[in-house]
């Protein structure tokens, strides 16, 4: 399962930033003390250690394909059990969680539905599966650039090769319903970036990392984009980073199940 991102230094800093509170809202009042807990595809682990901080003294078990961000989870985050697993064929007890989430996951897997089928299975039969993903073709941004509208049809065309659904948001509802819960609780969230520090630090993670990240690498390798193509996209969001009017919102779906 080819990972679209990469794991640069572009795409960590994306991803540990997210927390808890920014990034499962929906789940948080779903939770309480000694509760066990299973963070699938978790990365570096900073929204696996917030859920931790609020299931403690239950265990939090956190779960990602990637050794080396597996590795630097374990470094960054001691209190927490991190491993290394596929969310296919995870080494873990049947019904062992009373909690299993995963965040930005299922828009990466080719079979998104056997994922939930596989996190159903270790859910304890009165547990929650939550799942949260973005949904890149609801993106919308301000003032108008043509750079970044090339931006989101490159991501779209690099993305399906692997596998993927770029839209997976809109869709976790359907997944969920394919995947046999019988109580599914849809909703929507969004990230929005429109401070002076918010455009200057989601601008330049995605000025960095459509240039330097695998998905740069796997756009100029098929040959959807050449280097030059993608050093102006770059340029296109730096440019709307310096807009004292620049807005962008990332739209979410999210989804509570139970058997």
């Amino acid at each position: 399962m080819p990972y679209t991102h990469g794991h640069h230094e572009s795409v960590l800093r994306s991803h540990t930033w997210r927390t808890a509170e920014n990034s499962a809202a929906y789940l948080l009042p779903h939770l309480r003390p000694g509760l066990d807990l299973l963070d699938v595809g978790c990365g570096p682990g900073t929204i696996t250690a917030d859920l931790a901080a609020r299931t403690a003294p239950g265990r939090t078990v956190g779960v990602d394909a990637a050794a080396d961000v597996i590795a630097l989870a374990a470094q960054s985050h001691p209190g927490v059990e991190f491993r290394t697993g596929d969310i296919y064929h995870l080494d873990l007890p049947d019904h062992g969680f009373d909690v299993v989430h995963a965040h930005q996951v299922l828009q990466h897997l080719p079979d998104p539905v056997r994922a939930l089928q596989a996190m159903r299975r270790l859910a304890k039969p009165d547990g929650l599966v939550a799942a949260r993903d973005s949904d890149y073709a609801s993106f919308t941004w301000h003032p108008a650039d043509e750079r970044l509208d090339r931006w989101l049809a490159l991501y779209d065309v690099v993305a399906r090769p692997n596998e993927g659904e770029p839209d997976a948001g809109r869709h976790l509802l359907q997944w969920a319903l394919e995947a046999g819960f019988e109580e599914v609780v849809p909703s929507a969230s969004v990230w929005c970036f429109a401070t002076p520090e918010d455009r200057a630090w989601w601008g330049g993670l995605w000025a960095d990392r459509i240039t330097s990240s695998a998905i740069a690498a796997h756009a100029v390798d098929r040959g959807l984009a050449t280097p030059a193509e993608l050093q102006e996209i770059a340029a296109g969001w730096r440019a709307w980073s310096d807009k004292a009017d620049g807005w962008f919102a990332v739209l979410h779906g999210e989804v509570l199940c139970r058997h």
